[in-house]
């Protein structure tokens, strides 16, 4: 489980039934022994402290002003990741090779079979994200959980609920 701290910033949905939370980007780099040497350190520098919004259902009854954290699957991030970025180019590659083989002139039946496979890739993405949304949406954490996260218990592992909402 990826958890994050935030603030309450604001409220949102029809009945208020959702808050924005607003977190702060934090880079790894203060934590890692190899920061001295890494070029990494740099980059991460660069987008230091920006802060971000994402809207979440407030199934803790939050108020505005209230120090929360909000948690995804790892799983969840995983299948977002596959889903948007390796599965939209998988199709293009596949879409090159039978447009290569199936249409006529061999540069330009890949040419349009890569498009074809691509924007299918992006539609299947589209379809999946729109059907499959509850998988990939982040959560407040209960209170006891958002303490247990901090130390390095996972919600699963302290056998807490955090889907009954």
């Amino acid at each position: 489980m990826i958890t994050e701290r935030g603030r309450v910033v604001g409220l949102g949905g029809d009945r208020g039934d959702q808050v924005w939370v607003q977190t702060i980007q934090q880079s790894a780099c203060e934590s890692c022994s190899a920061r001295a040497g890494c070029g990494q350190k740099v980059l991460a520098s660069l987008s230091a402290g920006r802060a971000n919004q994402i809207l979440v259902d407030n199934s803790q009854d939050a108020a505005l002003g209230d120090d929360v954290r909000v948690a995804i699957a790892d799983s969840a991030l995983l299948q977002a990741s596959l889903l948007v970025y390796a599965l939209p180019l998988a199709l293009l590659m596949m879409g090159a090779l039978l447009g290569q083989q199936f249409l006529p002139g061999p540069d330009a039946g890949a040419i349009a079979g890569a498009a074809l496979g691509l924007a299918a890739g992006f539609a299947v993405t589209y379809w999946t994200q729109r059907h499959l949304k509850a998988a990939f949406v982040p959560y407040l954490l209960p209170a006891e959980a958002a303490s247990l996260a901090r130390v390095g218990v996972s919600v699963e592992n302290a056998g807490i609920d955090h889907k009954s909402r």
